[in-house]
This record gives C-alpha cells, structure tokens and sequence, in this order.
C-alpha cells in the first residue's frame, strides 16, 4: 500500500492594487468564477476592509461578515455565502482591520477557523483593498501568491510599481503576476512589457504579465445589473480574456509545494515573530 504524499492545502492568492477604481474586484470576482467552471472548489475571501464590494457585485446581501466571526464566534463555515455557479465568499468589514493589535486568543481563533478553509478548498482569493496597510501587508506577504491589478494611466502604473516595491522591501518573494484591466487596444500589452522590464531592473526581480482586459461596455452594464460579467455576457470581450487570463495562469501555475515555501498560516505567524 502506497504512502499518501503530504497535502498543502489551498493556495492563496491575494489581488491587489496600488490605487482603488482599477476593477480589481471585479477581476477577481470573475477570476474565480473561472477557476470554478475548471472544477476548481474556490472560496473568495474579501478583505478590503471597509470599503468591501463583492456582495453589491453579486447584488447579495451577506447574511453574515467576518465581522461575525469574533463578535459572534461563529464558525467560519457559518460565514461562508454562497453566489452563482457555486462560487463561496465571505463577505467583508472591518473584522481584520486590528488583526495585529489583537489578543492572542483571537489569533489563534482566527487561526483555528482559517485552517478549515485550506481542507476545503484548492484556492482562496483574497480582494485586498487598494494600496498597503500594516494588516493587509500581513496578509499579502503571506498569500502564495499576488495578482497586481493596474491600468494603462500613468498614475496607476506609478501606484503598480509602489505596491510591488513595498511587498519586496518587506521581504515578500512570493510569485506575482501582472493584469492591465480597460485596455485601449492590443498594443497597451507593451505597457505590461515596460513595467515588467523596468521592475527587472531597479527591483532586481521577476514579475509575471498574465494578459489584458479589454475596456468593454458590457463591464458596466454587468455592474449596473449586480451579475459578474462572465456571466452576463459569457461572449463579451472582457469575458473572454478573463477566460484567457485563468488559462494562461493555471497553464503557467507556479509549483508550491510544502517542502520550498511554508503555507499561509505559517507565514503569518513567522511574520509576526519577525522571522520572515
């Protein structure tokens, strides 16, 4: 009888952004919902804390935040929604906006809750808010790995380059991979290839441009209507790249295994012992 390889649990992945009104959580809304259609059993997790939208995207009202889950107690379980195609996600507040400031007891509560997301899912997607907090930096050192959300605006690049300049002088090393969303045209691809070269050069590391998301009417009116584009209009150019975006990502997946990196909860704790 063969001897069950060792399971590493979910994978994490955190989308972020170096400014808000870039469509991050709307891409990772649909990112999701792609990864499910692969059988892929997926949990999105939102942590743009105060400010969180992936209810008002689905047009859902949260019987239950994570806010619940240390006033009430609850088990994270109880605070899992469910949204179409099978997509779970948890909606957010400010629940995890003191996480570092809390007592031990409520970490290791934290702790408890969240290793039973990593039995039963492949992925969890964290919507981070825009830019850095001492919390969410937290969180994105952690996460496997991190999905950079920008646009073609200059200042959006500008905020990209930031964002990705703190997670590596913090000591992150973790895969991270670039999205442009509202692109113009074909041609904006050689903005990724820019930002890409010149992180290269004055970072000294490799970032990852998984494709572009077209600027598509049908984005807006999906907004309007609280149903994910992908759903609204499966056929709609943002869909389709989106659909592109997951196949390039799974096809290129980075292989994390439990033997070259720790898991989201080890880094966690490693980093707040200041041994990461």
């Amino acid at each position: 009888m063969k001897t069950p390889h060792p399971t590493r649990g979910a994978r994490t992945i955190a989308f972020i952004s170096g400014k808000g009104g870039v469509g991050k959580s709307n891409i990772s809304l649909n990112f999701s919902l792609e990864l499910i259609r692969r059988n892929k059993k997926v949990v999105l997790f939102d942590l743009d804390v105060g400010m969180g939208n992936i209810n008002i995207l689905l047009g859902l009202q949260p019987k239950n935040t994570i806010v619940d889950l240390f006033n009430e107690q609850l088990s994270i379980i109880e605070t899992i929604e469910k949204g179409p195609e099978g997509l779970a996600y948890i909606a957010g507040g400010t629940g995890l906006s003191r996480f570092l400031e809390m007592k031990q007891a409520d970490k290791d509560f934290f702790y408890e809750q969240f290793e039973l997301l990593t039995e039963m899912y492949d992925y969890i997607i964290f919507d981070m808010g825009a830019g850095i907090t001492e919390t969410s930096l937290f969180f994105i050192l952690a996460a496997d790995e991190c999905m950079v959300v920008t646009t073609g605006e200059p200042t959006a690049i500008t905020d990209a380059y930031s964002m990705i300049k703190q997670i590596t002088s913090n000591g992150g090393t973790m895969p991270i991979h670039l999205i442009l969303n509202r692109a113009r045209s074909q041609g904006e691809s050689t903005t990724l290839k820019q930002l890409q070269k010149v992180i290269r050069q004055f970072l000294q590391i490799e970032v990852y441009p998984l494709g572009l998301i077209p600027e598509d009417k049908h984005v807006v009116q999906a907004v309007i209507r609280q149903i994910p584009y992908s759903i609204f209009n499966e056929k709609a150019p943002a869909a389709r790249s989106i659909k592109q975006i997951t196949e390039s990502y799974l096809h290129n997946e980075t292989d994390i295994t439990l033997t070259d990196k720790p898991a989201f909860l080890k880094k966690i704790k490693n980093l707040l012992r200041g041994k990461l």
